[in-house]
């Protein structure tokens, strides 16, 4: 069971960026991914449709025998996975936005998280950021359009730049010194986040967290794949138009159209 593939899911290209941080922690395991980008954004959809569609892709992943499955989206993690684990006999692992490093290491005593609408309105978020907002100030904000934009690979224009600008304006005016990004989709957004922000102010997203728990929990289960054959790493998206998701993972990888 340990050769078998690490299944990856997310609402659409976004969450490669959760799988090339698993890809430098884990270069000796192989992958499936999925991007439902057909129904992307998830965050501005119902709990149900969201449970549905994680129901979906898990499915997927285990009819291709993934051997532990990553839910490489904070919206589909803060309100599907609870559902998810209680369902399948596999390890399951989710994301949510890395409120705690923020809240702990903050010396203006004020972050910012920029997340969709279905992850700042989750219960396991709520629960998350009342943990540790005692005597800090969390300037949240939905980060409406970007997730459209990126997913049709508008991730460096002007467009993108005005709507960054917006949203970052209400958090530079409380003082942040720590930007969490709450959507695996805006790593892609940093150089131009890095543009736009004061230099005292540190991004944190969760991609080398989830890589270091997902190498925990395949050494915990012994799921780990010892044999040094070169990986195979597979991708899919149900939309025709790859490209934004081939630009993404870079010539080295090929990836596949797939009706779902």
């Amino acid at each position: 069971m340990s050769k078998q593939p690490i299944g990856i899911f997310d609402s659409g290209v976004g969450g490669t960026s959760i799988w090339k941080e698993m890809h430098l922690c884990l270069p000796l395991e192989s992958s499936i991914y999925l991007a439902d980008s057909l129904n992307a954004p998830y965050g501005q959809k119902g709990k149900d449709k969201i449970i549905e569609l994680s129901i979906k892709n898990t499915e997927f992943l285990l009819n291709k025998n993934c051997k532990l499955i990553v839910i490489a989206c904070n919206t589909a993690t803060t309100n599907a996975i609870s559902v998810l684990r209680e369902k399948y006999n596999v390890p399951i692992i989710g994301i949510e936005p890395a409120i705690k490093p923020a809240a702990l290491n903050t010396q203006t005593k004020a972050i910012g998280i920029l997340a969709t609408k279905g992850t700042l309105s989750s219960a396991l978020f709520h629960n998350t950021s009342n943990l540790y907002s005692n005597g800090i100030t969390i300037v949240e904000q939905v980060g409406q359009g970007i997730v459209e934009l990126i997913e049709t690979g508008n991730y460096e224009s002007i467009e993108m730049e005005m709507l960054l600008k917006s949203y970052l304006k209400p958090m530079l005016e409380a003082n942040i010194d720590y930007l969490v990004l709450g959507c695996t989709h805006y790593p892609y957004l940093i150089p131009m986040l890095t543009k736009l922000l004061p230099n005292h102010v540190k991004i944190i997203d969760s991609g080398l967290a989830v890589a270091k728990q997902t190498k925990a929990v395949l050494e915990q289960h012994n799921l780990l794949n010892a044999e040094t054959l070169k990986p195979k790493n597979k991708f899919y998206i149900n939309l025709k138009n790859t490209e934004v998701m081939q630009s993404l993972l870079g010539d080295t990888f090929y990836v596949d159209y797939l009706e779902f």
